[in-house]
């Protein structure tokens, strides 16, 4: 329960609340060399406990409803882009230009899965639109990882070269995420509380973030693992993208439960979007750190707006250091932290068992909006909270200790998966690993195409 402590605490959750929380652990989940499955468990039991806490709450509640978090739930969970099935098809998980490549001096990992991100990495190495593998790879092994990582960088590519765990703690952006809390909350107006409705403690499902509108910016994958959570929980949650950035149509399906889905340019049409921020209760951001300011999204400029919204946000190295500025994935902080050393070698690169950073961050995320929300009903004021994955990394790495003790053997997924058809075709889906005594087990609604929603009704 360590694990779950500290992250309850980064929250500013009441300790006694822990009480109400029990753990089912089962040996062989999520299994690494770093305590991966600790951080899972951890994560989701902080968001679990913050959803029974608003749910509380808004029931008028003697007591939190009891919290159980199940380690072959959570497991699953952390695979769901990899457990999803549409009409029997398997997904695609990389693109054959994200992958390790060898350098003349060690390796970097890419990340090309978007069509415009691999446009700019064969950009960066001079290299034509149809390049194969081998010539890529050719490219690479002319120059050293630090050039590659700073030429991609500099063509607004992905690239980062393989650290060490020492040579990580010797840059200064881990420096800088080192000295950042894990999760960053502020209060930076004042407010009326939030009113919200009283749920009835006898109709079920018992859902904490009924009624509340989110407006979620967001992309692979943090994020929407956070909306997607907000969204079970029974937000509103309206995913809105630009109309030239289509998202990886099984990601979307995987990340879009419960959710909409609609297109805007915020350039173009600023007006929308102001129609859709009246409304919200919550705003989501998933981009780089200043990368929505010049549309008006930057924190300060939501709160002038409206004092009274939870605004969260996620990035990958933190809005803060020498690569706050920088574009960046899982698979990528892994690489730059030293965690593919040590799942693997320097010689041989490894990477966690699922892209944990991602969704650990993405429930951490869900559970800070969760927490802020239960404060605003006493004392309102707007709230700020952030996080980062490279941050969610510091803690595997060096603040964890793997827990001891031995539990259920992990027999596989298979009984946390379920199947729902849709608009998309029968999806096979990992059932939600967040849940409480009277919540839901499920999302009310499967995914829908992206873009099929209208913008302007919220």
């Amino acid at each position: 329960m360590t694990a779950i402590k500290f992250a309850w605490s980064a929250l500013g959750g009441d300790p006694a609340r822990l009480a109400r929380l029990t753990t089912v652990a089962r040996e062989g989940a999520l299994e690494a060399r770093l305590p991966v499955r600790d951080l899972a468990r951890a994560c989701v039991g902080a968001c679990a406990l913050a959803a029974a806490e608003l749910a509380g709450r808004r029931a008028g509640l003697a007591e939190v409803p009891a919290v159980r978090v199940d380690d072959g739930a959570v497991a699953a969970a952390f695979h769901s882009e990899r457990h999803l099935l549409v009409d029997g098809r398997a997904p695609v998980a990389f693109a054959p230009l994200s992958r390790f490549w060898r350098t003349a001096d060690g390796w970097v990992r890419t990340h090309a899965n978007y069509p415009h991100h691999r446009a700019r990495l064969l950009g960066a190495l001079d290299l034509p639109a149809n390049a194969p593998v081998a010539a890529v790879a050719a490219r690479f092994a002319q120059c050293s990882a630090l050039a590659a990582e700073e030429a991609v960088h500099g063509a607004g590519g992905l690239t980062v070269a393989l650290r060490d765990p020492k040579e990580w703690q010797a840059h200064e952006q881990a420096a800088e995420v080192a000295a950042r809390p894990l999760v960053e909350r502020e209060r930076p107006t004042t407010a009326p509380a939030r009113v919200l409705a009283p749920l009835d403690p006898a109709t079920a499902p018992l859902l904490p973030a009924a009624g509340l509108r989110v407006l979620d910016l967001t992309r692979v994958l943090a994020g929407p693992v956070a909306t997607r959570t907000l969204a079970l929980l029974g937000a509103d949650v309206l995913r809105v993208d630009a109309p030239w950035l289509p998202e990886l149509p099984d990601l979307h399906a995987d990340t879009g439960f419960g959710k909409r889905s609609a297109t805007l340019d915020l350039g173009a049409e600023p007006d929308a979007f102001e129609e859709l921020l009246a409304t919200a209760d919550v705003v989501v951001t998933g981009y780089r750190p200043g990368a929505l300011d010049r549309f008006g999204l930057s924190p300060q400029a939501l709160f002038a707006r409206r004092p009274d919204l939870v605004v969260a946000q996620v990035s990958a190295w933190g809005a803060y250091g020498p690569w706050a500025a920088r574009r960046g994935f899982d698979s990528l902080v892994q690489v730059a932290t030293g965690i593919a050393v040590t799942e693997g070698s320097a010689e041989e690169p490894g990477a966690l068992p699922a892209q944990a950073l991602d969704h650990g961050t993405g429930y951490l995320l869900a559970a800070a909006v969760l927490r802020a929300l239960t404060e605003q009903s006493y004392d309102g004021g707007g709230r700020l909270v952030r996080l980062a994955l490279a941050r969610t990394a510091h803690w595997l790495t060096d603040g964890i200790r793997p827990t001891a003790g031995a539990g259920a053997p992990y027999e596989g997924p298979e009984a946390w998966l379920t199947e729902t058809d849709g608009p998309l075709g029968r999806l096979r889906h990992a059932r939600p690993p967040v849940t409480f005594a009277g919540g839901p087990a499920d999302w009310a609604r499967p995914p829908v195409p992206w873009g099929s929603d209208s913008a302007r009704r919220h």
